[in-house]
């Protein structure tokens, strides 16, 4: 942690704090985001969690999700007024402030304002003041439960932090089978559990609560979107705009569908590419040594982790997928002998 001692101090006297979350936020994002907003208020300071966009409703179980203040229009100049008042602005699960566009702006404009940054992704920017940032990490609620443990109030974890952290790490670390899961996050996730939360119950809230199209979607995509090249070990979606009219996804509904590709036997490499008219939006995922997060920040301007990354393209789908493919040949070598 670097300037613990600081934002301790900080954290003295009652602040008024906003917490910014990615574009389009996970469970990881929000989960992080809405405990350390609810710890902070424990300690008597003001907490507000401002989204730059919408997400996925089978997050809405979480608590004060109702007081997350979700940018648009006709919040502008609530949000404003909000990050200009705060003594500490907190970005969760980014290392770039890009990431959180349009935010990113009011962050431009309070230059003075202190801010704390806690992320487990590469690319950092040095844009922080505080920072807690370990790309070992399985994920940013990990590195929220040690920052509570930091400033020595684990007695202050009650079941509803517990809840946003431990969901933050199940679906960081795809319940506990990604290669990120360490002894260490199993340790967290059995202090919770120690503490009374019910993990039955937040796996039933993320993972069984899927819209009538999410499924639909899903049942499309595997039957007529797929494809799959064992050649490369490589299966990858194409979702059109056909499709995504057709099904009409809302935030989350094509999270997870990647996952279905990289399951198939032998397949080492996965991608979901999703066609929204003016941009293509790419998911990659893999197992072994092949790195999306290479093959994301250098071929699509995006980046995340080893194993799960994205990245997306303003070109026309079909191009897209062109360009795709001549990259999976081009990487034959690699995704046939990844271990």
């Amino acid at each position: 942690m670097q300037n613990l001692a600081g934002l301790a101090e900080l954290l003295s006297t009652p602040q008024k704090v906003v917490i910014f979350p990615h574009q389009r936020p996970d469970a990881d994002a929000l989960g992080s985001c809405l405990a350390l907003s609810l710890y902070l208020q424990k300690k008597n300071h003001q907490a507000t969690v401002i989204s730059p966009t919408e997400y996925p409703d089978f997050l809405n179980w979480m608590s004060d999700n109702d007081k997350v203040v979700v940018y648009s229009e006709a919040t502008h100049q609530k949000i404003e007024t909000l990050i200009d008042e705060s003594t500490l602005i907190c970005c969760l699960d980014f290392s770039s402030p890009n990431r959180t566009a349009p935010l990113d702006s009011f962050i431009e404009k309070n230059p003075d304002t202190p801010i704390l940054m806690v992320d487990h992704h590469r690319g950092k920017s040095d844009f922080a003041h505080f920072e807690l940032w370990d790309i070992t990490a399985a994920a940013t609620a990990e590195l929220v439960y040690d920052l509570i443990l930091l400033m020595n109030d684990r007695h202050l974890i009650d079941i509803p932090i517990a809840q946003c952290l431990y969901a933050g790490i199940m679906t960081d670390t795809a319940s506990f089978k990604h290669p990120n899961t360490t002894g260490k996050i199993h340790r967290i996730a059995a202090d919770l559990i120690d503490m009374g939360l019910d993990s039955s119950y937040v796996q039933r809230m993320i993972y069984d609560s899927n819209t009538e199209n999410r499924i639909r979607l899903l049942g499309h995509a595997l039957s007529s979107c797929l494809t799959v090249r064992q050649d490369l070990k490589t299966a990858y979606f194409v979702l059109k705009q056909k499709d995504t009219r057709k099904y009409n996804p809302q935030s989350g509904d094509t999270e997870g569908i990647v996952n279905y590709a990289l399951s198939i036997e032998g397949i080492e490499f996965a991608a979901i590419l999703i066609d929204y008219g003016n941009e293509v939006r790419m998911s990659f995922r893999s197992v072994g040594t092949f790195s999306v997060a290479d093959f994301a920040r250098t071929y699509f301007g995006g980046g995340g982790h080893h194993n799960a990354a994205g990245g997306r393209s303003t070109e026309p789908v079909d191009k897209v997928v062109t360009y795709f493919e001549k990259l999976i040949e081009e990487h034959r070598s690699e995704l046939t002998t990844t271990h």
